[in-house]
């Protein structure tokens, strides 16, 4: 059996150090410019996260996980895989690592996660889920274009931010993030689905947020760094074209005094919270406040 990390809210490694004076936390602080940068586009790119063994030890246990005999699979929210004998070729999409890996658990306290997240979202942080995200070698693996919060309205208010953090250096030619810089200004757009093609979303688009379109914002990243973007930030990421995989993590948040807006499970296998509640308790842990 594998314990349920769920239950911890604090970290249970020696992977990240927590400071302890004042002075330790500032040195995560974004800068004035920084936080402008992400409230004038709508996101903000090349955050440094993890450092090169940080990075190794996540992707150890990332391959545990994309194994679907390995123990604590009953605790993901949601699982994909093609479970190819080829590491290489592993198509892999997960919720809920957090529960099950001490890394992935871990990272969630990062200092260098959670102070520049408390100074975009402007409160205390909360935790919304993970994800895990395994590109393979060339291998489709097109995420169309999304706005995260069409899949998050079961929360309100839309106070909630999204950190992707590569694990392998993301390039356009293997399937970085792109962005419609100024789209997290934009209405939130009926859905049109994550596995279609990159061209779904014209239906939904004016002439002029279609124009938008033609100069989108590839957000190419060395392993370990991160880039933070708005809910409602038009995103998707197109085919990885090269011999290696491309491994991704992400942690979506959201600011303390988030509320649910049904009364239905908001993951799977996690008890209702009533509509009106706040979404806070054992799966949603309270990560850090200013």
């Amino acid at each position: 059996m594998v314990a349920d990390l769920s239950t911890r809210h604090d970290q249970v490694s020696e992977m990240f150090s927590r400071p302890i004076a004042p002075a330790d936390w500032e040195r995560y602080r974004l800068s004035d410019e920084q936080v402008a940068f992400f409230h004038r586009e709508g996101y903000l790119p090349g955050v440094r996260l993890l450092t090169e063994p940080q990075c190794d030890r996540l992707l150890e246990e990332l391959a545990g996980l994309a194994d679907p005999k390995s123990p604590g699979h009953e605790y993901f929210y949601e699982y994909n895989s093609n479970e190819s004998a080829d590491p290489s070729t592993v198509l892999f999409h997960a919720l809920g690592a957090w529960r099950i890996a001490p890394g992935f658990h871990d990272i969630l306290w990062n200092p260098a996660f959670v102070v520049p997240a408390s100074q975009l979202l402007g409160g205390a942080v909360r935790f919304w889920h993970d994800q895990l995200f395994c590109k393979p070698a060339k291998h489709g693996g097109v995420v169309a274009w999304h706005q995260d919060y069409s899949y998050w309205t079961r929360t309100i208010p839309m106070a909630h931010l999204t950190c992707w953090i590569g694990l392998d250096d993301a390039r356009q030619d293997n399937g970085c993030l792109h962005y419609i810089p100024g789209s997290h200004e934009w209405d939130l757009l009926p859905v049109t689905g994550l596995a279609g093609g990159m061209e779904a979303i014209r239906d939904v688009l004016s002439d002029d947020q279609f124009a938008r379109f033609q100069k989108p914002v590839a957000i190419e990243l060395k392993r370990g760094e991160c880039t933070f973007h708005h809910p409602l930030m038009i995103h998707g990421s197109f085919e990885n074209r090269t011999p290696r995989q491309r491994r991704a993590t992400v942690i979506n948040v959201f600011r303390d005094g988030t509320i649910s807006d049904t009364d239905e499970p908001v993951l799977a296998g996690v008890p209702p919270i009533s509509k009106g509640k706040r979404m806070e308790g054992q799966f949603f842990p309270l990560l850090y406040t200013p």
